[in-house]
């Protein structure tokens, strides 16, 4: 599996597939002091490896100051028969930079190069776009989301590229009364895409300040396009439960109209689907709906002057659509929700790590900075790789040890038939012991595909 065609047939598919050998992820020295550039690092996750849970192979960016963060495929599942296509590229933005690059990891996958670099200037005249976020596979060509225009103002938008990645331009046709952007997901069987909102890149980059909540510089809307004619239909506005509502992510079944928001701040779990969709014939009648359904409390800290928020910064769905995972990022929790009925979630499963509750300061002999953060679950749904940077100036914020300690990668065991989770003791990468210094880890991806980049037509 460390490297395969476009994509999968079904959902049912991508769980039979072998386990995982390799994973990459995101690996930054921007806004840490060190001078050195952010790179892709290769780590092996064969069980059965000399080198299990070490970092094998660095791939470091041409400049510095990029600050990766999200990353994605050229091709995917939805591409899944088109013989032309291959899971062959990863794209890199830098959301600083406004660099995209182009990463081959199946020539060597334990070694991944440089296949080419999009100027971040180039987008900003071609496009007007800046501060690139979310990249999804859009069959044989890609959508990446951007956070601001080229000042860094909102809402940004959509660049559209061709599969050799030349710029066709905006992908979108309007935005709408549209104020952020962030996260972005499609069902094409619905003729659906829904887009959530963090803030501008002039806004979030410099740090957070809660006073620029209050005034409306952070979103709290989820949107809802028409996918074929690419503008916005409908706006849903969540208010108090819906503060900063970050990572989408639907069904992964291409027939649901189910799907669920992490709100960050409100540290709540918003779910929304279709009345009378037809869920198994795939009709496109009926009102989109949505409801809160999980609600994280506040929880108290003798350092600060409110109760300190979860900030649930994101959520995935397992392949089955069985279990929802989300993070608490603050309080240091990660969890895990069968969510078989979507409209009651039931809670199965809950570790500690990191956070500033002080429940799991140390994790398999290493003393953590940060808490859980980006996690990505292997296709079986047995094996959920957590991360525990977030942005770099809202690390130092909230985290300022992280300087020295650096970032981890731990893996949680997960038991998919009967719920639970717990942290494994034979796992930790501690990127506190780079070469270079401390560096931090984000975004993870698997070679043969993910839990969060896979779209089923």
């Amino acid at each position: 599996m460390e490297c395969c065609g476009p994509g999968y047939a079904s959902p049912a598919d991508a769980i039979a597939a072998p386990r995982e050998k390799l994973l990459y992820t995101i690996a930054i020295y921007t806004g840490t002091g060190i001078q050195k550039p952010d790179y892709l690092a290769t780590i092996d996750a064969d069980p059965d490896s000399a080198t299990y849970s070490q970092v094998i192979h660095r791939l470091e960016m041409p400049g510095i100051g990029d600050e990766l963060h999200h990353m994605g495929w050229n091709a995917c599942s939805s591409c899944h028969d088109d013989a032309s296509m291959s899971r062959k590229y990863l794209i890199l933005p830098g959301v600083r930079s406004n660099n995209l690059h182009i990463v081959d990891t199946a020539t060597d996958p334990r070694a991944p190069r440089l296949h080419k670099v999009i100027d971040g200037n180039e987008i900003k005249a071609k496009a007007d776009l800046s501060g690139p976020h979310t990249v999804h596979c859009l069959g044989s060509e890609i959508i990446i989301s951007f956070l601001g225009n080229a000042r860094g103002e909102a809402p940004g938008g959509y660049l559209h590229m061709n599969k050799d990645f030349e710029i066709i331009g905006r992908w979108e046709n309007s935005m709408g009364d549209i104020k952020f952007g962030y996260d972005f997901w499609y069902q094409p069987r619905h003729n659906v895409m829904v887009s959530s909102e963090w803030a501008a890149p002039n806004t979030f980059m410099p740090g957070f300040d809660l006073e620029e909540v209050g005034h409306l510089k952070y979103g709290r809307e989820l949107h809802f396009w028409d996918f074929e004619k690419r503008q916005p239909i409908e706006s849903f506005y969540l208010g108090e439960d819906g503060l900063v509502p970050l990572e989408v992510k639907f069904h992964h079944n291409p027939d649901s109209t189910h799907g669920f928001c992490g709100a960050a701040l409100s540290t709540n779990v918003i779910h929304w689907w279709r009345d009378d969709a037809g869920e198994s014939s795939g009709e496109s009648s009926g009102k989109w709906r949505w409801e809160k359904i999980i609600d994280v409390e506040n929880q108290p800290h003798p350092d600060w002057p409110i109760p300190v928020p979860g900030v649930m910064s994101a959520i995935l769905i397992s392949m089955d659509d069985k279990y929802l995972y989300l993070n608490n990022w603050l309080h240091g929790d990660m969890r895990q929700y069968d969510i078989s009925d979507p409209h009651n979630p039931k809670l199965t499963g809950q570790v500690w790590m990191g956070g500033l509750l002080g429940k799991a300061p140390v994790v398999n002999d290493v003393e953590m900075a940060g808490g859980p953060q980006m996690f990505q679950l292997s296709l079986d749904g047995r094996r959920l790789y957590v991360t525990t940077s977030l942005f770099s100036t809202w690390d130092n914020q909230f985290y300022p040890e992280i300087r020295q300690k650096g970032g981890v990668m731990v893996m949680i065991d997960c038991d998919p038939e009967n719920g639970g989770m717990s942290i494994n003791p034979d796992f930790m990468v501690n990127f506190g012991n780079e070469p270079n210094g401390p560096s931090r880890c984000h975004e993870m991806r698997y070679p043969g595909g993910d839990c969060t980049s896979d779209i089923w037509l």
